[in-house]
């Protein structure tokens, strides 16, 4: 495992770890702090001539400081899509932080997100000349922007556009339970 992934995985474990000591602060304003988890699906638009946009699935975790501001770390990966007569895949790893906005007197907000994500796209397939095996990695700015609707204050549904870079999007759709 590279450097990067293991820096973003503890990131995201010693998040998830210190939430539980962070809910109990209150901030004078009656809020306390919210975590959360998720689970997504939807599709990479990858920028490759040739190539199918494979389906995309992932899982997320983050924490709110306040009704606007959190942060949120991600996986998303991907099943195989056709590719030249092989395949290709994709997965993203990423470390944002989050605004929100709720629109009055409904459970609609909107959600921006901005950090850094490393995106490796792999293909295998067939030309003229042979076999191709490649892989692109490319760690990045990235952000994306989404809507949702809490159904509930412990639920969310969302739909979401992210650009990962020069190479990949990413169109998904989620679910979150928060704590």
């Amino acid at each position: 495992m590279k450097t990067l992934q293991k820096t973003l995985i503890a990131l995201a474990a010693g998040s998830l770890l210190s939430m539980g000591a962070q809910a109990a602060v209150s901030y004078g304003n009656g809020y306390t702090g919210q975590p959360y988890v998720g689970a997504k699906v939807g599709q990479f638009d990858l920028d490759v001539d040739g190539a199918d946009d494979p389906t995309a699935y992932g899982v997320y975790a983050g924490y709110n400081f306040d009704p606007n501001f959190g942060m949120e770390a991600e996986f998303v990966g991907s099943g195989d899509a056709d590719y030249r007569g092989g395949d290709i895949d994709a997965k993203t790893y990423g470390a944002y932080g989050t605004y929100r906005y709720a629109f009055p007197n409904t459970g609609l907000y909107a959600k921006g997100k901005l950090g850094v994500a490393r995106t490796e796209i792999e293909a295998t397939g067939t030309s003229p000349a042979g076999v191709y095996n490649g892989s692109n990695k490319d760690t990045s700015l990235a952000g994306g922007v989404g809507l949702g609707y809490s159904v509930n204050p412990n639920f969310s549904v969302e739909a979401e556009y992210d650009k990962l870079g020069s190479d990949a999007d990413l169109m998904t759709v989620g679910a979150q339970l928060k704590f």
